[in-house]
């Protein structure tokens, strides 16, 4: 038998929860005071995800920058994937907060999306 103590994430209470494990499987959750740590500890005992955050390039905005992440969590042994899947990304003025800045990011099914607007420079006459 093996056990896993994690702090949850699932809510602001950051429950310590211990997962009991025996033959790959599961036999025990304990420590959680909501559903959202039971659902977290054992999608982080038997395939933990993450939401990834960075940045990519704008031309022609009022900021050289827009923040971007994940849509949705995506397999923690993806990360280094999408964040090579984003290196030389530039995106062009306007963006809005959730444009897709990337679809399926490195074949894990997930955009990544803009976090930010970034409105286009007007030049004037």
């Amino acid at each position: 038998m093996e056990e896993r103590k994690l702090t949850c994430i699932g809510c602001p209470l950051g429950c310590l929860i211990t997962v009991t494990i025996e033959n790959n499987e599961i036999t025990g959750i304990t420590g959680n005071t909501c559903k959202r740590g039971e659902i977290y500890a054992g999608k982080e005992v038997t395939n933990p995800t993450r939401i990834v955050t960075s940045s990519v390039e704008v031309t022609g905005g009022t900021k050289p920058i827009v923040s971007v992440k994940t849509a949705s969590d995506i397999p923690k042994g993806k990360i280094f994937e999408v964040m090579k899947s984003l290196k030389g990304i530039t995106v062009a003025a306007p963006v809005r907060i959730k444009d897709v800045i990337l679809a399926d990011a490195a074949g894990t099914g997930v955009s990544i999306i803009a976090t930010k607007n970034v409105e286009k420079i007007e030049i004037g006459d």
